[in-house]
């Protein structure tokens, strides 16, 4: 929580947080993953911007575990998360690969508008906690939703109410758009 809040490292936040995980059962990323709330209104926003030709992506300090599930339930194009080393089908308190912070999201940003061919003013990124900072500075648009007090002050829109559909609103959509 002091990393969302922006108070200490994420990455040092991030590997004390999978050390706790050692030795637990690799079943237990899929119990999780199946019981994973989704947010209110992620379908309708996600299945209108499909609808638009919008592609979309998850760039997050969690697990690529639970960001694939949600890419598989959801429809999401892209997923970039931190990957959990696991041995024997335990988890190792270790993780493979770069670690996703806020520097890296905002790097991925980058790279997916490079990849599609678009202006990162074309970009719009929704983020919560401090680490999701400079990717909100730079997409074109960038939505604080139900954010930390930090982000909120500094991202160029909030939404701290409703779901995440209300964004199709702050981007123009009127409802006979939305619910095609």
């Amino acid at each position: 929580m002091r990393a969302m809040h922006g108070e200490i490292d994420f990455k040092e936040s991030f590997k004390r947080r999978i050390a706790l995980l050692k030795g637990l059962d690799e079943t237990v990323l899929k119990e999780i993953a199946e019981n994973l709330p989704i947010t209110e209104g992620a379908e309708r926003l996600l299945r209108t911007l499909k609808q638009y030709g919008y592609r979309t992506a998850i760039l997050s300090g969690g697990f690529t575990y639970f960001g694939n599930y949600l890419k598989a339930r959801l429809g999401i194009d892209y997923v970039f998360a931190n990957e959990l080393e696991i041995k024997n089908g335990k988890l190792t308190g270790r993780h493979l690969h770069e670690i996703v912070d806020g520097k890296r999201k905002a790097e991925l940003l980058e790279l997916l508008a490079f990849k599609e061919d678009i202006h990162l003013e074309q970009v719009i990124a929704v983020g919560d906690g401090a680490n999701d900072l400079p990717m909100l500075e730079k997409a074109g648009m960038g939505i604080a939703f139900h954010a930390k007090p930090t982000v909120k002050a500094s991202a160029q829109h909030a939404i701290s109410v409703n779901g995440l559909d209300t964004i199709l609103y702050l981007l123009g959509f009127r409802d006979r758009e939305i619910n095609i």
